[in-house]
């Protein structure tokens, strides 16, 4: 099964939580704080892999977490730092954040690497907060969470030469004389369900990769027939061989089929036009074919070059092949983002602070703290100890929790709720 678009799940490593530990050795009073940090959680890191071809793996397992650091030890030993989980995925992939459109990585070259979430760090230990004023603190960290986001994978099929055109013209065929691919052929419509991909050797070193993708149909950038699903695979090519039958053996005209077929091109993307095309007219075995073909090149821009074909007789494939290598090797790649030109490209803005907190009032009088600073200091406390959590207070104190809950009218003795814990709120 061919899978090119899924959506999956990943998840940093938690880095492991700092120790509150004392030297505790003979003939050493005193010893002071001993407690180690955790160790840094992993990351979950993404790698090409030239094996692969396809995004079949990720229909059977869609969440991928790195495993946590390791906790601090007594005798100031730092916890281990987990190691990396590395997911392999084919070249081509494309990585966008589900959430933001953002891409994260555009995986195209074997062995090229992306971290897609990264783990937390590692939590201090109490002899990380030893003071000449509290020289043997009863603080530590738990470690910090890791980094987790719901991600899309896209694979963009990586081949020098896209060959379209409507069912049945005779890709798939061209495809099988030009390479050693062996797609299926068959006199039907929509043989072919997925992309084929051949590599053409010329001779002297010289070849290139070319992809043979499923049939087009008038209406396909809106969704019709399996185009739509696979104009995606076109985007990285550099030129555009256009198959067109000029036996004219389903009826239609050959030109009409060349209009149709760039204009679902134009409707997908527009950049697409912008690549170079190469016209290959197959079936010129077929009766009509010439006739057609005289009446086809009358019509079409003179720019775009024209090859009669058979892959039957394998009579024009060279000269095709040649042409095709020629502009490949003059074009250069084409970008898959719209890149937009301004008048004035280094534009800087002062970027907006994000709210520390936010304080809202339930209707059964609770109220809640929430926001990302906060949260992400409440899972770094360790409330095991009674000085950490006094930390804590402090901490909150001092980015103007306290002030904000009056100015809200909480008193003593109200529920105040963090997450999913909830404390009694005192002066």
């Amino acid at each position: 099964m061919f899978v090119d678009q899924v959506t999956i799940y990943v998840k940093g490593g938690d880095g492991g939580n700092g120790m509150v530990a004392f030297r505790r050795e003979k003939y050493v009073p005193d010893g002071g704080p001993a407690g180690g940090d955790g160790g840094k959680g992993a990351d979950v890191v993404f790698e090409v892999n030239e094996g692969l071809r396809t995004l079949m793996d990720f229909r059977y397992k869609r969440h991928f977490k790195g495993e946590k650091g390791e906790n601090g030890r007594p005798k100031n030993q730092h916890g281990r730092n987990a190691k990396n989980l590395t997911v392999f995925v084919p070249p081509g992939t494309v990585v966008r954040d589900s959430t933001t459109n953002e891409i994260l990585a555009d995986l195209t070259e074997n062995g090229q690497q992306a971290v897609v979430a990264r783990g937390g760090r590692g939590g201090r230990g109490n002899s990380r907060f030893a003071t000449p004023a509290n020289p043997a603190p009863y603080i530590s960290e738990n470690g910090e969470p890791g980094e987790e986001r719901e991600i899309q994978l896209e694979l963009k099929l990586l081949a020098d030469a896209g060959m379209v055109g409507f069912p049945s013209v005779g890709k798939s065929t061209l495809l099988a004389a030009v390479t050693s691919a062996r797609p299926k052929i068959a006199a039907y419509h929509f043989t072919t369900l997925v992309p084929n991909l051949g590599v053409v050797a010329l001779g002297e070193g010289r070849g290139f990769v070319i992809a043979d993708l499923p049939g087009l149909i008038e209406g396909a950038s809106k969704g019709a027939g399996l185009g739509y699903q696979f104009l995606r695979h076109i985007e990285r090519t550099r030129v555009i061989v256009h198959v067109v039958d000029m036996s004219g053996s389903e009826g239609r005209d050959p030109y009409e089929d060349f209009k149709k077929i760039n204009e679902e091109l134009k409707s997908y993307q527009w950049r697409l036009l912008e690549r170079p095309q190469v016209v290959a007219a197959s079936k010129m075995d077929m009766p009509e074919a010439q006739k057609n073909l005289e009446n086809f090149i009358k019509k079409i821009d003179k720019d775009i070059p024209v090859f009669p074909v058979s892959s039957v007789t394998r009579s024009g494939l060279d000269a095709l092949m040649e042409k095709v290598y020629e502009l490949i090797e003059k074009t250069p790649l084409f970008p898959l983002e719209e890149t937009s030109e301004e008048d004035h490209p280094s534009v800087y803005r002062l970027d907006q602070p994000e709210a520390p907190f936010v304080i809202t009032k339930d209707k059964d009088g609770i109220f809640n703290v929430s926001g990302p600073k906060v949260e992400l200091l409440f899972k770094m406390t360790n409330f095991h100890h009674d000085e950490a959590i006094r930390r804590f207070a402090r901490q909150l104190r001092g980015m103007g929790v306290d002030d904000a809950l009056k100015e809200k009218g909480v008193e003593e003795g109200d529920t105040v709720r963090i997450m999913d814990y909830e404390f009694e709120y005192t002066d």
